[in-house]
Order: C-alpha cells, then structure tokens, then sequence
C-alpha cells in the first residue's frame, strides 16, 4: 500500500505528497518517543527570525526538506530558514513550517506540520513572493492522539488519518467542510488589553452571552497550536484570531503568511470558510517578504464576516 493514496491528487504532485506523507510517518514516531531516546523539546538556539527553536524545530525542517529533494521540488522555503534553498531541480515551490506548536511539545499537545505548494519560478524568491491565491495545493499534518494529514488541491478539502499498522494515510473525509456554525472562538485572552477596538468588540459580543447581540453562549478555546486550533475549527467550526496588538514585534500580527496563513486561508476557503486579516482576504494578499507577519482570522465563514465588519464599522 502506498503511503499516500492517488486519488484527489494531481498526478504531477503525487511524488511530493508520497514523499510528505513518508517524512510525516518519520517525525510521528519520533514524537512518540519524547523523552525515550531524546529530549526533542530541549532549546536549540534562535531561527532566522529570532524565535526560539527547539530540538524537534531543526529535526522536522532536516526531514521534510529530504522530503522535498525526493519529491522534485525545486524552490525549498521553510519558516526555519532564512533564504530559500534552491535544490537544482524540479517543478515544484514548496513553502513549509516544519513544526508548528513546539512549545507544546513536553506537554503532550498535538503540533503539526503546514505546507503549501506553488510551481517553481525561475528566480527562488519569485516562487513564493507572489500571490498566495496562486498556490495549486496545500495542507497541514497534526501530531496528536490521531495523526492526520488534511489538504487540498482546488477541489474540496480531503483529510486522511494514518493508519499505524498499514503504515500508509487512509483517506476518511473525501469532502471536508468547515461547519457554518458553532459557538466557539478561540484566541488568546490574556492580550485583551492589547487588542485593537475591532477585536475586543468581537470578543465582547460572544462573552456577553444570550443576553448579549449574538444572542447565544460561546465557548473560548485556545491551545498555542496553529495545526490544533485549525483541526478542531475544521471538525466542529468556528473562529480563530490572532490579531496585531500593541505589544512590540505584535503591530503587524504574529503569524507568517507564506508559511502559516497562506495555507490555513487557502484551506479554510476550499472547506467554504473564509480567511482575513480584518481589512481584506488573506488570498487576495501578495507577500512582500518571506517571514512576513500579517494578522490572522479564520474559520466558519458567518463569524470571519462578522470580525470583518467590525474592522469595517459595519458591526
């Protein structure tokens, strides 16, 4: 059995995903084994933007980028390099966060994987400074009790979950969709007094409850994990936001939008969600720099709106 099946996947791009489903499996096993044969959460410097790496950070991008030397792609991207690795051949641009959530990694919460692919330009950078919307597939793998693998082509989402003994991604969901409404919301509380007024205004219609505008309870999630975060808005819907705050290094939101939003947006919109940085859609952005940061809202489409209002003044 392959360890990745065909269908739903472009022909050119099956090599690839084969080769990311196998370096997948790898890192999987190794995360099982934390604190047996090695302490993947243990501090190995700063990456080349400054963010702490852990031991797992450096391991996942030596994987994944012998993944991407099999699976003929040319253009190699990763949130743990600074430049883009030109590998000498092939079609494909692959943009990737190795290792999303690695401060969850000794407490035993699911991190993830996040990737997206473009075809190869002829210039490194040219494969990734450009239009997200131009992106032909992408999808996150999540670490946790399940491993699955979730990604898209153009045509629907499709999520897949590894079945340990085949050792191969079975596929369980061949039309994934975000669910239009749910009464969650996840972001991270503690920088209320940091937000911009659009947000804190969102946040305070959900917590103000029946009696409140929206008329019903919500419940706030938050787990410090992109990958988590996205699978259970994926499974259940609804909404999460990391905005820019007034914190330095947070003015222009946290997340990276070649690595991490990109794809999440690019995914949320095949699921029928919808994605934005509160001003306009993440797919209509083009990136001025590898490891820019943007803020980020996403999830069932209704709620993505209602951020987007407020933004507005609309709400």
């Amino acid at each position: 059995m392959p360890a990745f099946p065909p269908a739903h996947v472009p022909p050119g791009l099956l090599p690839l995903m084969e080769a990311v489903a196998a370096a997948a499996m790898t890192l999987a096993a190794r995360i099982a084994r934390n604190g047996v044969a090695e302490h993947l959460g243990a501090a190995a410097g700063v990456n080349s933007d400054g963010d702490a790496q852990k031991a797992l950070d450096v391991i996942a991008d030596e994987v994944f980028l012998a993944a991407a030397r099999a699976g003929g792609v040319r253009h190699y991207a990763s949130e743990e390099q600074e430049t883009v690795l030109d590998l000498g051949a092939g079609a494909w641009a692959l943009a990737i966060d190795p290792l999303d959530g690695s401060s969850n990694i000794d407490t035993n919460v699911s991190v993830g994987t996040i990737f997206s692919v473009y075809p190869a330009a002829a210039h490194p950078e040219a494969s990734f400074l450009r239009p997200v919307a131009e992106q032909i597939g992408a999808g996150y793998v999540i670490y946790g009790p399940q491993v699955a693998l979730v990604c898209s082509f153009g045509q629907g989402v499709q999520r897949y979950v590894l079945d340990l003994d085949a050792r191969a991604f079975v596929l369980v969901d061949v039309a994934a969709a975000i669910p239009p409404a749910a009464a969650e919301f996840a972001i991270n509380a503690s920088n209320y007094r940091h937000w911009p007024a659009p947000v804190r205004a969102f946040v305070d219609e959900c917590l103000a409850g029946t009696e409140g505008p929206r008329a019903r309870n919500f419940n706030m999630r938050w787990i410090a994990s992109l990958v988590a975060e996205a699978h259970r808005i994926f499974i259940r819907g609804g909404v999460f936001l990391y905005p820019a705050d007034g914190r330095k290094g947070y003015e222009a939101g946290r997340l990276r939008l070649v690595y991490e939003c990109a794809p999440m947006a690019y995914l949320a919109v095949q699921a029928g969600g919808g994605a934005t940085d509160g001003q306009g859609a993440i797919l209509d952005m083009v990136p001025a720099t590898l490891h820019q940061r943007v803020p980020f809202v996403f999830g069932s489409r209704a709620k993505v709106d209602r951020v987007a209002a407020h933004f507005a003044g609309e709400a």
